[in-house]
């Protein structure tokens, strides 16, 4: 759930916790073997921090037990399908700058022109986004970030980590991060009592669309590893552009962890 909740905190304390966050990637980089940063196309070691990534797994499974998933699955008794649904689009709609501008980083123009229209279309006729007209009318959502951008430059992935509140990651895509939170307008909202109140909502929402895919997590034999194969081999299908974009549907994502299972057999 890629939300950092130091931008739930005050103005003054944002740009501090952005700076103890690259600070402590740099210094997590420095005390790394030499072989961390492998070839990524045969890579030693992917998890070389997993001593580290284990009990913070732990602590966020713990916050995602009693706090997100009830949140989650009590959003879900309360709102209609319908209100769910246009809230999701909404959401979709106003961080969908990111895209954007990752899609012009790799120069992906055409691809980023209809994804221009895409959110005009939405923002204005869909109203604010609440209604997806524009994959109607030929303009399918993609999804594009820093960590990708980052990728198609030839930047390594380094080693996978798991970041507290927020789960798996790479150094690479930790760092992508950073640069996704500058373009991402519901993050950069002046009105930080109006942003925050979104931000919460954006949190609910994003755990509630994971109830009952998340079912794959919960009876995996290893749900870290589960997890983490699955992040990696996503990633790798989004970098690689294999991803066909239109959103994430409870179907979809029962395929896709369902892809996974497999994965329990070998551990």
């Amino acid at each position: 759930m890629k939300l950092a909740m130091n931008y739930l905190q005050p103005e003054s304390r944002k740009r501090d916790a952005v700076c103890m966050q690259v600070i402590l990637l740099l210094q997590l980089i420095m005390l790394l073997p030499s072989g961390a940063w492998a070839n990524e196309e045969q890579p030693k070691n992917v998890d070389p921090l997993e001593v580290i990534d284990r009990p913070i797994y732990r602590l966020n499974d713990v916050a995602d037990r009693y706090v997100l998933r009830p949140a989650g699955k009590g959003y879900n008794f309360v709102v209609p399908q319908v209100a769910r649904t246009g809230i999701g689009n909404f959401f979709d709609n106003i961080t969908y700058p990111v895209t954007i501008v990752n899609g012009l980083l790799q120069g992906k123009g055409a691809q980023a022109w209809d994804d221009t229209l895409r959110f005009v279309i939405n923002s204005t006729f869909g109203i604010f986004g609440f209604m997806d007209l524009a994959t109607g009318q030929g303009l399918p959502a993609h999804h594009e970030d820093f960590g990708q951008t980052f990728a198609t430059w030839g930047i390594p992935s380094g080693p996978y980590i798991v970041l507290p509140l927020l789960g798996p990651s790479t150094f690479r895509d930790g760092i992508g991060i950073l640069g996704n939170v500058q373009v991402n307008p519901l993050v950069q909202m002046d009105n930080s009592s109006v942003r925050d109140k979104l931000l919460i909502l954006w949190t609910v929402e994003t755990r509630a669309s994971l109830i009952g895919p998340d079912k794959a997590v919960q009876e995996a034999f290893d749900p870290y590893i589960f997890l983490r194969d699955a992040y990696l081999q996503n990633r790798q299908f989004l970098i690689e552009d294999k991803d066909s974009g239109g959103g994430d549907s409870d179907a979809e994502l029962e395929e896709y962890f369902d892809d996974f299972e497999e994965y329990e057999d070998d551990y």
